[in-house]
């Protein structure tokens, strides 16, 4: 009679896989709280302490940790290994079920304790899944409970061997993932940023159409057991995605949920064309579509409030967008949305997560650096000019900074009234980015802010900015020419705030 071992720490479908079990003839053998959910469920169920002969110890730190469990599991179908089982009183188990204690969520929780996240940190259900894994040339393991319908069949038909290999190699990558998790953790509570090392889990997520071009090929990963919002994205429309649509849908979307208002922004080539913010997210569009139509063309909408049917009319007269992020639709809009531009992608998603470091891959290895944060007035900000901003100056200022923190350096962004007329992007330059962005707002942020990446380094870029009709400027400082900066936006009647905080994006 076959045996199958369960211990899991998400009951999902549980009770279910363990009923198919038993009608395909299995012993079942379980442990603590897996033991009382089978049991209580009406099923017959074994208590691990009875196949070990010794009782669950430390607190359940120890129960499974015994030669009568693994040499149960790792003993290979062979006379040799046979003979040992049998001379030690040991059956072999065929199938294993376990997931491991939630460690990721637990340290995800604010104000864990130390006491708390080590506790989640599983020592027996990994080692079964080890042994397990290693071998899968009889015995199947099961970590998912995504997987259960799965093994039911399996074992109704009486044929594990096609699961086999394939679960193998998810056990693998589930303990990695999870090993991974802890070293981060342990790194972050040491206050390593990055940490001494980085382990990474990836598991692929999404074939893409094509990479960077139609010859290359391209896959979405996704970080071990994480998920972010693209697992959680619904496509309703279009498509299937590539490689670009992927990264650049996710600098739009990162860039909108910087904002409270209803907001929309428009990138392309991972920079944006356009951002606005208004009293309502039509209203945002239209304005965000106005700084550069041209650009806009075949680039990325995102937008932080729900779609209606007089926005959806709206995208749809102007100019093709590759991809539409919103965070939900109305029934009516997708309707409007379904009429024409059969390529363009129309997605709902949740906001996208902030935490993570951003890895970037150079010859023989990784840079790796934490997410760049725009901090807000009252962060470290100094009036350095004789003229203080007025408050709507402020507002312009901090959305100004936003916008220029996502744009590729060196980048300079013109707002006024909310809206990003000019957008200068990746210029060796700084004054060639403040001309690029005076051309684009084409007189219309006269008497807005200046957002500038970095210092300025001579006030040229300065005075290209006043030339530009900006009344306001906010840049980081601490160039050895700031005192020629301050006393240039002085004699054009600007004012100036200093951040100390650059924001250089490649």
């Amino acid at each position: 009679m076959p045996r199958a071992l369960l211990s899991v720490s998400d009951k999902t479908g549980l009770v279910e896989l363990a009923t198919a079990l038993v009608g395909a003839g299995y012993t079942l053998v379980s442990t603590g709280g897996t033991l009382a959910t089978i049991g209580a469920a009406g099923l017959p169920v074994e208590p691990v302490a009875d196949v070990t002969g010794f009782p669950e110890i430390l607190d359940g730190r120890v129960k499974t940790l015994h030669p009568n469990i693994h040499a149960g599991l790792l003993a290979r179908d062979t006379a040799e290994h046979r003979s040992v089982l049998s001379a030690h009183g040991i059956s072999p188990f065929e199938l294993v079920v376990v997931n491991l204690y939630p460690f990721r969520e637990t340290v995800a929780r604010e104000g864990v304790s130390l006491e708390e996240a080590v506790e989640q940190i599983d020592i027996g259900g990994p080692a079964m899944i080890r042994a397990a894994a290693k071998t899968f040339e009889r015995v199947l393991v099961v970590v998912d409970p995504a997987d259960y319908g799965r093994v039911a069949a399996a074992v109704a038909g009486g044929d594990t061997g096609p699961l086999r290999a394939e679960f193998a190699r998810k056990a693998f990558a589930h303990t990695a993932a999870y090993d991974a998790a802890i070293v981060t953790w342990l790194d972050s509570a040491q206050g390593e940023a990055p940490g001494k090392s980085l382990h990474l889990t990836l598991e692929r997520a999404q074939e893409l159409r094509y990479g960077e071009n139609p010859h290359q090929k391209a896959a979405l990963y996704r970080e071990g057991d994480a998920s972010g919002w693209w697992d959680g994205m619904t496509l309703h429309k279009g498509a299937e995605l590539s490689y670009l649509n992927v990264f650049d849908a996710d600098a739009a979307w990162r860039l909108v949920h910087e904002f409270f208002d209803p907001a929309c922004v428009i990138v392309k080539h991972a920079n944006p064309c356009g951002a606005a913010l208004a009293d309502d997210v039509t209203e945002a569009y239209s304005k965000a579509f106005s700084c550069d139509p041209r650009s806009a063309f075949g680039g990325i909408v995102a937008l932080n409030r729900e779609v209606g049917p007089e926005l959806a009319d709206q995208i749809m007269s102007n100019v093709k967008a590759d991809v539409l992020i919103a965070p939900a639709y109305t029934q009516d809009a997708l309707d409007r949305l379904h009429k024409g531009r059969k390529a363009m992608r129309v997605i709902q998603a949740a906001a996208p997560g902030r935490d993570g470091f951003e890895l970037r891959r150079v010859d023989g290895g990784y840079l790796a650096q934490t997410r760049d944060r725009v901090l807000g007035l009252g962060a470290n900000w100094q009036v350095v000019t004789r003229r203080k901003p007025e408050e709507s100056e402020v507002r312009d200022m901090q959305i100004a900074l936003t916008v220029c923190a996502y744009t590729g350096s060196n980048a300079i962004v013109l707002v006024k009234d909310g809206v990003a007329w000019g957008i200068g992007a990746g210029q060796q330059s700084r004054v060639d980015a403040a001309e690029i962005a005076a051309r684009k707002a084409d007189g219309r942020a006269v008497g807005g802010a200046c957002a500038s990446d970095a210092f300025y380094p001579f006030r040229d870029g300065l005075d290209a900015a006043a030339a530009a009709g900006a009344k306001s400027v906010i840049q980081p400082g601490g160039s050895v020419r700031d005192p020629d900066v301050i006393g240039a936006a002085d004699e054009h009647g600007m004012a100036m705030v200093f951040t100390g905080r650059r924001h250089f994006r490649h």
